[in-house]
């Protein structure tokens, strides 16, 4: 399975500009070689690449403000930048197969981009130019990154990620170099990404997903920056695989279960089981919407259908996995470890992405893609997308750096576009065993995992504390905390208590790389848009902890059952009813049964939980709840040891409030039973007992019946529940609708071809064969 680490590719620079639009390779062009004519597009194809790292000059208090942070993070690279015989920067060796090579890269790539800025501290300064290329051409000449140069360590770093950073280099200054030089410094591009649709180092890898879409990117600026008109239509075609016939276009969506790319349900995964749409998703959007913006009236310019297809992937993949601007936790795979890519960095790049697509968008499209813009950007309140306080945190990128992104979105803005309103949904994605409720106030997602979709992924020394973000966590995302996640949650939160999982007190698992589980049962079903429930046949990775979990999904909450709880390893067993950062020295009244809780406290017998500005909780059974307020450090390193990728050693400390069930050791067949109430306050949280009944909460059956009358059940194997009976395991709601009795039923194993549901003494034969966990809707 290919690995993915690199340098921050967002982290190195934030801000640019070009001199100017208009500005073309007229010039550098007409040296082109004779053996491969200029393509006619080539210069307008470059000037639009330059854009996005240089933006378009659109003056405004915003774009000062990030420019002046450009400058003194470009100034410290360049004053402390040596060009000569040695490294360019004494903390960045030269050497084959370096791991500071991209940074390299990314250093110059900060000075470059500032020295095109209309009033960036370093533009149009010709002592500064002559240093950028000085400093190329001993990257070239020492072989750090040549035609000479070996593949040694990830793949990536060679085919994808410096030549991304070369490439923004010599757009930005490219009408300062001859033919001959552009022509040489991408001599390696042209060796390690001559083929956007296969791995150089390994040929019968087929590129597919966020890579391919790169690599695509890659061939046709390089292509634009040669004249060369094939290796442009190369790079165009790939993007729809055009060589392979289709098998791995980035936009076609894939009719099964697994592997890279976007599927029907919306779903996207990358390493065939891991969740990423917060991720290598927006990877690949971005650089379609690149390719877009740069081939937009040329002759090259990417085909209607293709425009079309990815407009359409941002409501459909993105945009239920956004909230206040962020992106949410469950499909961010190993990068939540990441301190460059916080839940709101990554939610930039998105918006980003979206602002870049809407300005070539036309119609409907464009009210569309401008209207969620305009609400991220509205809503993001934690990190505003215009403010650019530190350039290496909360700015769009990789291609649509600070100052580039600020002014596409002005310029959006300044359409008056509507916000796109906050619609209540409730969505499965069973393509990825992903889910997301969706309410005006409040939203939540889960961490699951199946036999099809990984627990985690840790790879690259990433992510090195996600043992249980796949077994059962349960995300809220509250309007009083949106900066919840980002807030240097992942270095300081207990990672084996995280919201909804059912976790041993002993040794961790040993990390492994996509770790998928033994047991097939992980979905759910949609009653409407503000109710489901969702499922999780659970086994421990060492294979000595099993549980019946369940989440029922109202407007109000989500109602948690667990059964059949048993463990054989003599480990005290727990789950994590809530697991809250309250941020550094945070503060917040807990209340049990009104009475004030402080510092750590045995809780028995209770009916309800409030905690002040989160919401309440409300117990239903006579469980042991144990409530801890304790204060924790960490850091980014601890969770992020990669190479290019690494974390910090500065020490975090925050404050996080606990409410944990104790099962006790060896417990068997032990259950649980609480409702978490996002945003609640203390009356509605007491009140909250009329909203619904728990009808089962067996290893067979865990149903609920809400105010009016609906059943929401999970069956994990044939059984029955008040009404209704089902032949095997399903996922069933019933109730009433303005058109009379319905029934909805789903197969959370993705497994069987039928199953047979009986209501009140009727029975209906429900083909579920390939509909991967889809719900299916029958008239009663």
């Amino acid at each position: 399975m290919p690995g993915f680490g690199y340098f921050d590719r967002r982290t190195a620079l934030r801000g640019g500009a070009a001199a100017a639009a208009s500005v073309a390779l007229t010039s550098a062009l007409a040296g082109t070689s004779s053996a491969q004519p200029a393509a006619l597009g080539s210069s307008s194809i470059v000037t639009g690449y330059r854009e996005l790292q240089t933006g378009i000059n659109r003056p405004s208090a915003e774009r000062t403000a990030a420019l002046a942070n450009l400058d003194r993070v470009a100034k410290v690279y360049h004053d402390s930048m040596t060009v000569g015989d040695g490294p360019l920067w004494k903390d960045l060796p030269l050497g084959p197969g370096s791991e500071f090579t991209t940074s390299m890269y990314a250093r110059l790539r900060a000075i470059a981009v500032n020295w095109g800025t209309p009033g960036g501290a370093l533009a149009g300064d010709p002592a500064v130019l002559a240093r950028i290329k000085g400093a190329l051409e001993l990257l070239y000449t020492s072989d750090q990154y040549s035609e000479k140069t070996a593949e040694i360590g990830n793949w990536y770093t060679y085919e994808i990620g410096i030549p991304l950073y070369l490439l923004h280099i010599l757009a930005t200054v490219a009408d300062e170099l001859t033919q001959d030089e552009l022509a040489k410094y991408l001599k390696p591009v042209l060796k390690f990404s001559g083929d956007p649709n296969r791995r150089t180092n390994n040929p019968s890898v087929v590129e597919t997903g966020a890579n391919r879409a790169d690599k695509s990117t890659i061939s046709i600026v390089s292509g634009a920056m040669l004249g060369d008109a094939e290796r442009i239509e190369r790079g165009v075609g790939a993007f729809t695989d055009v060589e392979g016939g289709g098998a791995a276009s980035v936009i076609a969506k894939l009719h099964r279960s697994g592997g890279d790319g976007f599927h029907t349900d919306g779903s996207f995964l990358q390493h065939d089981s891991v969740p990423y749409p917060g991720h290598y998703g927006i990877i690949l959007l971005t650089a379609v919407a690149s390719a877009i913006h740069v081939t937009k009236g040329t002759e090259f310019e990417l085909p209607a259908d293709v425009r079309d297809a990815a407009y359409a992937l941002v409501s459909d993949t993105f945009a239920p996995f956004v909230y206040a601007g962020a992106l949410m936790e469950s499909v961010r795979g190993r990068f939540l470890s990441r301190q460059g890519e916080s839940a709101h960095d990554i939610g930039h790049q998105l918006t980003g992405a979206v602002v870049l697509l809407a300005r070539s968008a036309s119609g409907k499209r464009k009210e569309e893609l401008g209207g969620l813009a305009a609400k991220w950007i509205t809503e993001d309140t934690f990190a505003p997308y215009l403010e650019i306080p530190d350039p290496e945190r909360f700015a769009p990128g990789p291609d649509l750096v600070g100052i580039p992104g600020i002014e596409f979105a002005q310029e959006l803005l300044a359409t008056k576009v509507r916000a796109t309103p906050t619609v209540a949904t409730h969505r499965v994605f069973g393509q990825q065993d992903r889910m997301v409720h969706i309410t005006e106030g409040w939203s939540a997602s889960l961490g699951v995992a199946s036999t099809r979709i990984s627990r985690y992924e840790s790879i690259n020394s990433m992510n090195l504390h996600g043992w249980y973000v796949g077994d059962g966590s349960l995300y809220l995302f509250l309007p009083k905390a949106k900066g919840h996640f980002t807030d240097a949650y992942w270095p300081t939160v207990d990672p084996l208590l995280l919201p909804g999982t059912t976790t041993k007190s002993g040794p961790t698992p040993k990390l492994e790389s996509v770790p998928l589980t033994g047991k097939d049962h992980c979905g759910g079903v949609r009653w409407d848009a503000r109710h489901g429930a969702h499922a999780l046949d659970f086994v421990s990775q060492d294979g000595t902890l099993t549980a019946k979990k369940s989440w029922f999904f109202t407007p109000s909450g989500v109602l948690c059952l667990g059964a059949g709880i048993t463990d054989t390893s003599g480990e005290r067993i727990r789950t994590t009813i809530e697991n809250r950062n309250l941020g550094e020295n945070g503060t917040g009244v807990l209340l049990a049964d009104g009475h004030l809780v402080e510092g750590s406290e045995s809780l028995r017998r209770k009916r309800w939980l409030h905690l002040e500005r989160v919401g309440g909780y409300v117990l239903l059974d006579d469980a042991e709840v144990t409530a801890l307020r304790e204060d924790r450090t960490g850091t980014w390193r601890d969770i992020d040891k990669g190479a290019n990728t690494k974390g910090t050693t500065v020490p975090y400390t925050r404050r996080y409030q606990k409410l944990i069930i104790e099962h006790g050791a060896k417990p068997s067949n032990a259950t649980y039973a609480y409702a978490v109430l996002p945003t609640a306050s203390v009356l509605q949280t007491i009140a909250s007992a009329w909203s619904w009944r728990v009808r089962s909460n067996t290893a067979i059956v865990q149903a609920v019946r809400l105010w009016d009358a609906t059943l929401l059940a999970n069956f994990f194997a044939a059984g029955s529940v008040d009404e209704v009976s089902v032949s095997g395991p399903a996922s069933v709601a019933l109730g009433r609708t303005g058109k009379g009795w319905q029934l909805a039923v789903s197969d959370p194993t993705q497994r069987q071809e039928v199953l047979r549901v009986t209501v009140r003494r009727k029975t209906f034969e429900v083909p579920v064969k390939d509909t991967f966990g889809a719900t299916q809707i029958v008239r009663v």
